[in-house]
């Protein structure tokens, strides 16, 4: 009976431990991030997104994967990256369009690559944003060191990019090491980074003197009470494309005012996917924008569908570009 009782104890307060955190994160954020940030001062279109076609990525050995960042080169192959292992991951489209396998590029951010950048044997990097610049350098931007990482593939060799931060130093969380780099994009010679979180920035680093140019902030029409978290970047016909993962929404902006030109919602399309979730937290932590749409990627933490639990494979979702009359402007 003893041991019935305690480890019924046990289960009681692991189950109690969530809610709690829940709460508190709650309290903190709905008191702090959210209040302080401003209304916008202007307004501007705004969309609704909607799925034209759904992709199950499929895991790689059946691990787990948190796919954060989305790539496409102009042959049309998608890159992602797996923020519990450092590495690349080409996304392998299936004949039925509607699966797709994740497939290690071995020759690019490979464990002797990131070995030869002082990384310990078994050391994770928390790899989150993925880019590429004109000469198809991959970029990766590591969150909890800050590290902005480059491969040439088929060089057999990458280098962390001696960045100078100290203009935005301040912005920096000492606390929170997770709350971090999350996105970056190329643009010409301009690097994009996005800080996350307790101090939403984005920042504009010349990728020839490795000097940070500016920094800004962009917020949506309608604030989230769990703060502004940026979640990728994109570049795409001389716009750069922001995903904010608690709002829900993709934001279209020039970097050189900086201004929200566009705003496309894709609430009700994460929605549809049915994934379970620890938090009330967006899921979407992968973005690419062509000619073709939007694409969106899930970070579903581990966790599978509300109506298949086991299924935890990410879903990498096409939207194409919104043909209907914007939704309406506030």
């Amino acid at each position: 009976m003893a041991e019935s009782f305690n480890s019924s104890r046990t289960r009681q307060t692991r189950l109690a431990a969530p809610s709690f955190a829940a709460a508190l994160i709650v309290c903190v954020l709905a008191s702090g991030c959210a209040a302080s940030r401003p209304a916008p001062q202007q307004v501007w279109p705004r969309y609704s997104l909607s799925a034209q076609r759904t992709i199950r990525l499929n895991l790689p050995g059946g691990r787990p994967f948190d796919a954060s960042g989305l790539w496409r080169f102009p042959s049309g192959q998608f890159l992602t990256v797996n923020n519990r292992h450092a590495g690349v991951y080409r996304v392998e489209f299936l004949a039925d369009g509607q699966n797709a396998n994740l497939a290690r590029v071995e020759d690019c951010f490979n464990a002797t690559q990131l070995s030869a950048l002082g990384t310990r044997a078994g050391e994770e990097l928390d790899c989150e944003g993925l880019a590429a610049d004109e000469r198809g350098r991959i970029y990766l931007c590591e969150e909890s060191r800050r590290w902005i990482l480059r491969c040439a593939p088929g060089a057999n060799r990458a280098e962390r990019l001696p960045i100078d931060w100290s203009p935005v130093q301040k912005f920096f969380s000492a606390a929170d090491p997770n709350a971090s780099f999350e996105g970056i994009a190329i643009g010409g010679d301009t690097l994009f980074v996005a800080n996350e979180r307790n101090s939403p920035l984005i920042i504009a680093v010349d990728l020839n003197t490795l000097k940070v140019r500016n920094h800004f902030t962009v917020y949506p029409t309608s604030p989230s009470w769990l703060g502004t978290h940026y979640s990728d970047l994109v570049w795409f016909k001389d716009r750069l494309w922001v995903l904010l993962r608690h709002e829900r929404v993709v934001l279209e902006v020039d970097p050189r005012r900086p201004t929200v030109l566009a705003e496309y919602d894709f609430r009700a399309l994460e929605d549809e996917l049915g994934y379970q979730k620890h938090f009330p937290t967006g899921i979407m932590e992968g973005l690419w924008v062509d000619r073709d749409g939007i694409w969106l990627l899930t970070d579903n933490n581990g966790l599978g569908l509300q109506t298949a639990p086991a299924d935890r494979r990410p879903t990498l979702v096409q939207c194409g570009w919104p043909m209907a009359q914007p939704k309406e402007s506030k």
